[in-house]
Formats: structure tokens, sequence, C-alpha cells
């Protein structure tokens, strides 16, 4: 597993990443939602994100951070559970020193994952930051938490 600072030419393929990884895990994801998360990531989101990708032949996942915030971890669902999400997760807590995330709710799975990481939750808002109605998890990482 070889992670690295991700670049515009790979936007393509997170892009795919991302795609394969909410189809499998945002199931609560309205398709009008989903195609507009679509059309506005690579324009509005990725250029403002510190971004990494994880790979070995192809990139099989991306994680977005802003300042101490963890804004994005997806996994290609060919490539889930496997250990790339730990990875890109150990990967922003040590070097990046990210401290936050907000995670779905709805995504049970994900929620799991903080758990078992270290995450701690610490509130809940009703609507996503665009404010959609897809209740988010504010957490923290507690090293303790354990």
């Amino acid at each position: 597993m070889h992670i690295r600072k991700a670049t515009p030419a790979d936007y393509p393929e997170i892009m795919r990443v991302w795609e394969s990884s909410v189809l499998a895990t945002h199931h609560f994801l309205l398709l009008t939602d989903f195609q507009l998360f679509k059309n506005i990531i690579p324009t509005q989101m990725l250029p403002v994100l510190d971004l990494y990708v994880i790979s070995e032949d192809r990139i099989t996942g991306v994680l977005g951070v802003s300042g101490e915030n963890l804004e994005m971890l997806f996994i290609d669902a060919a490539s889930r559970g496997k250990g790339y999400g730990k990875a890109l997760v150990e990967f922003a807590l040590k070097e990046l020193h990210v401290k936050k995330v907000d995670v779905n709710e709805q995504n049970e799975q994900a929620v799991g994952f903080y758990l078992k990481s270290g995450f701690v939750q610490t509130g809940r808002s009703e609507r996503d930051g665009m404010g959609k109605p897809y209740p988010l998890l504010h957490m923290e990482y507690n090293p303790y938490a354990f």
C-alpha cells in the first residue's frame, strides 16, 4: 500500500472510487442528490481539500482533509475490508493531525468504522452541510476511547 498526495490528474480515478464507495454504502441517498454530489465534488470540493490516495496497482482509496477535519474517506467497493481505510485514517491521525470527522448517521458501517478507529460522538445535526436531510454525527478522535 502506498499513500501519496493526489493531483488534479487523479480526479477521474478519485471520482471512480467515490462513486463505487457511495453506491455500496449510501443506500439512503436519493438519486437526485447522488447526481448533484457527483457533479459538484470534482469542481467545488476536491480543489479545496488536501487530497491523498492509497494505491497498489491503481487507486483504491481517497482521503480528503481540511485543517484538522477529515472531510472525505472513500474506498473502492471491491477493496473494502482489506485495510485501506484503516491505513488512511492512521495516516490522517499521525501525519496530518486530524481530530474531527462528520459522518452520515445512516451510514452505519462508517459510524462503526470511526468508533472502532477511536472517534467518539460529540454532537449531531439533522441536516448535512448542504442542508440536505441526511443527519450527521460529529465525532472527535479520542485515543483513550478504546
